[in-house]
């Protein structure tokens, strides 16, 4: 199987939200997760009120019966939000939070890009660190 067919079927189980269609569903009562990475987050900026929880350790915060979850994570019916960066990994991981039971997950279409080009709240973050990936540029 293909990473593009793996992307494609894990978001055919997932209603994803566009960003403003996120923000509403947060005021309701969801949880925004940022999965990005601490670097992105940095360079970038973070999302005001959301639970950071890099993808490495996703599963384990988040699954109730987990001995390590973090406090949020009360019952399955969460409605756990997650975003990425551009919104590729955050569909597979809200497609691998739904198969352990988390069943109102979902995540965010173009993730923190698209985010941000909404105008939705981001607080800046300090000057972008110097990484060998952005060296090439």
């Amino acid at each position: 199987m293909s990473v593009d067919r793996l992307l494609a079927e894990a978001r055919a189980g997932l209603t994803r939200l566009k960003p403003h269609e996120a923000a509403e569903a947060v005021r309701a009562g969801g949880l925004l997760v940022d999965t990005r990475p601490e670097y992105q987050r940095r360079a970038d900026g973070d999302i005001p009120g959301a639970v950071v929880v890099e993808r490495n350790h996703l599963e384990w915060r988040l699954d109730p019966g987990s001995d390590s979850r973090i406090p949020e994570a009360v019952h399955d019916r969460v409605r756990w939000i997650v975003i990425c960066d551009e919104g590729y990994s955050s569909s597979l991981a809200a497609a691998s939070l739904r198969a352990i039971g988390l069943v109102d997950a979902t995540d965010v279409v173009g993730g923190f890009q698209e985010w941000r080009a909404a105008g939705l709240p981001v607080t800046p973050g300090p000057v972008r660190p110097r990484l060998a990936s952005y060296d090439l540029r």
